[in-house]
């Protein structure tokens, strides 16, 4: 009798079978529970940095408002978006991109808030160009096109914010042609909201890089 018992392995405890598939599914709900954790964190701290940055830019537009103040309340420029808007007839005329005496006037007196702005924020000053949709007139031999015509007027604007005193180093332009209108371009009074110069401040490309 002896001789059998010896021959038979003994099953282990169905226990401790039990136990181990325990063991190992605690782990993997731990594992799950962890990862879970850590995503609503990460999720937690990407919502906040988003709030922040639109704080952050609600707050930028507040300062502009406030440092424009009068020329906004004398309705000589338009600020939407964080863009100071200057109507292109106020400045230049038709197919023109020789400043006018009052364009001139009007730009060097938002020199003083627009440095103190770009200065307390470390920011650039992007000056930008639009046209309407109207091909430059025949025989006019001064622009091939409206790129052209709104590359040179972003540059005139620039040079009398230079010449008026701000940095050069705080302030460069760019042409936009008759792309991204502000309305339809279907008659003379949408074409003449359109045809405009925009300055906006931007960040540098360095401080973006390290945001």
């Amino acid at each position: 009798m002896a001789e059998l018992d010896e021959g038979v392995t003994p099953e282990p405890p169905i226990w401790a079978i039990f136990g181990d598939l325990m063991t190992g599914l605690v782990g993997v709900f731990v594992l799950l529970l962890v990862w879970a954790l850590g995503f609503q964190l990460e999720l937690s701290q990407t919502l906040e940095k988003e709030v922040a940055k639109r704080q952050a830019e609600q707050a930028r537009r507040v300062e502009l408002e406030q440092a424009l103040a009068d020329p906004l309340d004398q309705g000589r420029v338009t600020l939407r978006d964080g863009r100071i808007g200057i109507s292109g007839s106020v400045l230049f005329t038709l197919n023109s991109a020789e400043l006018q005496p009052d364009g001139r006037a009007l730009l060097a007196s938002l020199i003083k808030p627009l440095n103190q702005y770009l200065s307390e924020h470390d920011e650039l000053l992007m000056v930008s160009g639009f046209t309407d949709d109207l091909p430059i007139q025949q025989g006019n031999l001064n622009f091939k096109d409206n790129w052209e015509l709104s590359a040179q007027r972003a540059l005139t604007v620039t040079r009398a914010l230079i010449e008026a005193g701000m940095a050069p180093q705080r302030v460069f332009a760019a042409a936009f042609g008759a792309q991204q209108p502000v309305v339809a371009n279907t008659d003379g009074a949408s074409r003449a909201q359109n045809r405009r110069v925009e300055m906006a401040p931007v960040p540098r490309a360095d401080s973006a890089s390290r945001e």
